[in-house]
């Protein structure tokens, strides 16, 4: 039987591979918007739900395919919650993932250690097609807190700088399969499986 295929709302190769990794045991093909030739939705919204549901549609109409998109990224209880649905264009709108961490860390050059509290955020979105008016909607969440320096060399984003209290390490310290089971893109998918089964069960 050939595999069902999704196709994954996302130009970024970090997420593509974090989520491909994650989806593996589903026995799904898992496709990029970008090997499709579908080009990155705008995001013109201010929360990573909206965001989600317009590039998950963007990529479902684009494709005929069901389509999963996730919005994500650090909230700084320091900054008000920034960057918020900008970590991705924290620095600027070519920045770099050094770029954006080195713009965070000057903000952040007085705030003491206790202060420094932080939360990586995950929306997933999934589609059965670009008018399905039941998207699946599920939220992960990954306490930690700022680093005053980077630490570690895997990962992608903001993970030398993530405090992770219940390993006393950064988040590009984990091992990856530590990564999937703790971060707030393992928390969301999970929900979304789960969420998945019951819809099936139905």
């Amino acid at each position: 039987m050939t595999p069902q295929e999704w196709v994954l709302a996302s130009n970024n190769e970090g997420k593509i591979r974090e989520l491909g990794e994650l989806l593996a045991p589903l026995g799904l093909k898992i496709s990029s918007q970008k090997s499709l030739g579908v080009s990155e939705a705008e995001e013109p919204a201010v929360t990573f739900v909206e965001n989600a549901i317009i590039k998950a549609r963007h990529a479902s109409a684009h494709t005929g395919l069901p389509a999963l998109a996730d919005d994500s990224g650090l909230a700084v209880d320091a900054l008000q919650g920034a960057p918020g649905v900008r970590s991705a264009r924290f620095a600027g709108l070519q920045a770099t993932d050094q770029d954006n961490i080195d713009h965070l860390l000057t903000l952040l050059a007085d705030v003491p250690e206790a202060q420094r509290s932080a939360q990586f955020h995950c929306v997933l979105v999934f589609l059965r097609h670009a008018a399905d008016p039941t998207p699946l909607i599920c939220h992960g969440i990954w306490e930690g807190r700022i680093l005053e320096a980077p630490r570690g060399t895997d990962g992608f984003g903001y993970d030398p700088v993530f405090w992770v209290p219940e390993k006393q390490c950064a988040a590009a310290e984990l091992s990856r399969s530590e990564k999937s089971r703790l971060s707030h893109r393992g928390k969301a998918l999970k929900g979304l499986l789960e969420t998945l089964k019951l819809r099936q069960a139905q």
